[in-house]
């Protein structure tokens, strides 16, 4: 079946069904926990074979995160799908007016390869709630995980309702020419830009989840020990292939020394004298990648780490020292186990080189003080963030994650994936009484000093 085909079948199959109801929509979400639960160990080997990550890892970070969101829309899917009330103008009463949420029709989902689990099926779940069908095309650079998704995901889901697309860019490219209702993309701003002109060729509705530089930033009066202790965690969890992972840390230049010595306290602490040999640190997806990572490190800035084993897929948790935006390191996002640190005597240089940047998908503030916290949080731009601790925000259902313009556009989880691929139909009813004839002509001056009374208040 060709892609244009297996779009139209999707197509058909909602239109037939429209607006698919509630019963439909959780028998779907239920089916897919269970068939995630059946070949759990499946996708748990998937994640090692691609990632390295350790089973504790590939179920709290991707599996048991899938369970959870499924099990919050499950929960709350029949309130957001009611016809939602809203009030009206006195100039239009007697009426009632709704906002109806129905489904776009079909979806392409492009998944990226850090998470490819997670950010692979956590988007299915919300289109599926919202009564769609899906194209899923997860990522080549994950393949152990891409083949576990086709083999599992194309044996259990009907085409017309799930189909996972194999393949690699030609593959990519051929879906982007096809209409769908509605696109979503999660990887590269650069991969973004292409996914949006091909949008645009159909006026195609699109999603970008995207990234950037997100900043952590350290006042004085924080205690340092948890801040290095949660940073260490945040940074270098997936192996920093995290796009929410700090990207650097700015430091006051007085707590600086204690704070690189904090640092390498965790990691150690983490991972051991030798984290080549910890089952908890994950590998760089693939050797290109680490090449990548690898050219950024200048080796006279490195205050700890810098181990590489390409023939491993390794990089050590690597801590840069004396970093000025000079260096290559903060040319781009870094998606990987290296955190430079810079340091600052006065914020405001710190909020001008912030706002000077892309603005982030994410940003962490670590403070004592109430008010530098608010500080930061209102004046400065990013997707979402926290403060006092790290990528946490993601794991609130009732928060929307997303970015804001070169991280991305548009944002999901929980009640805001459901919005995200539900179309809001406006609806007002009214009735034949009470009939006001102000807005019939003929035209008047009376009738126009009535209305601008009726309107103006």
């Amino acid at each position: 079946m060709s892609f244009s085909e297996l779009v139209q079948k999707q197509k058909d199959y909602v239109q037939s069904h429209f607006p698919v109801d509630y019963d439909s929509r959780a028998k779907k979400l239920c089916k897919m926990r269970e068939v995630i639960q059946k070949n759990e160990s499946k996708f748990v080997q998937a994640l090692k074979d691609d990632l390295g990550k350790s089973e504790l890892e590939a179920f709290v970070s991707e599996i048991g995160a899938v369970y959870d969101e499924i099990g919050h829309i499950l929960k709350n899917l029949k309130s957001w799908m009611r016809p939602e009330r809203k009030s009206g103008p006195l100039f239009l009463m007697p009426s009632s007016s709704s906002v109806i949420r129905e489904p776009m029709g079909s979806v392409l989902v492009m998944a990226p390869w850090n998470y490819p689990f997670l950010l692979t099926v956590s988007p299915v779940i919300g289109a599926l709630a919202a009564g769609n069908s899906v194209v899923l095309k997860p990522s080549e650079a994950a393949p152990a995980t891409q083949q576990a998704l086709i083999d599992v995901f194309n044996t259990e889901f009907e085409e017309d309702v799930l189909h996972v697309v194999g393949g690699a860019i030609p593959e990519c490219e051929e879906l982007l020419r096809e209409k769908f209702d509605f696109i979503f993309f999660t990887g590269s701003a650069g991969v973004g830009k292409i996914v949006m002109r091909a949008a645009s060729e159909h006026l195609t509705p699109v999603c970008l989840e995207l990234g950037g530089k997100s900043p952590c930033i350290i006042d004085e009066t924080v205690n340092l020990d948890h801040t290095a202790k949660r940073i260490v965690w945040g940074k270098f969890f997936n192996a920093g292939q995290t796009c929410v992972a700090p990207d650097y840390v700015y430091v006051p230049k007085a707590r600086e020394e204690e704070f690189l010595g904090l640092m390498k306290k965790w990691i150690i602490e983490f991972y051991g004298e030798n984290p080549k040999d910890s089952k908890d640190l994950g590998r760089i997806i693939h050797q290109r990648h680490l090449n990548r990572l690898h050219g950024m490190i200048d080796l006279e800035k490195v205050y700890f780490g810098g181990d590489v084993d390409v023939d491993k897929k390794y990089m050590s948790p690597t801590i840069l020292r004396g970093v000025t935006w000079d260096d290559k390191v903060m040319s781009e996002e870094i998606f990987g186990p290296i955190l430079p640190v810079l340091v600052y005597e006065n914020l405001d240089e710190v909020f001008e080189r912030v706002r000077a940047y892309e603005k982030p998908l994410a940003l962490y503030v670590f403070a004592g003080n109430d008010s530098f916290r608010e500080k930061v949080s209102l004046e400065l731009s990013f997707g979402g963030g926290c403060a006092n601790d790290c990528l946490v925000h993601l794991a609130n259902h009732n928060l929307p994650f997303g970015g804001v313009g070169n991280s991305g556009m548009g944002s999901y989880h929980g009640k805001h994936s459901f919005e995200l691929f539900s179309h809001k139909k406006s609806w007002s009813q009214r009735s034949f009484f009470g009939d006001v004839p102000l807005r019939y002509p003929k035209y008047s001056e009376a009738k126009l000093k009535w209305l601008r009374r009726l309107i103006s208040g």
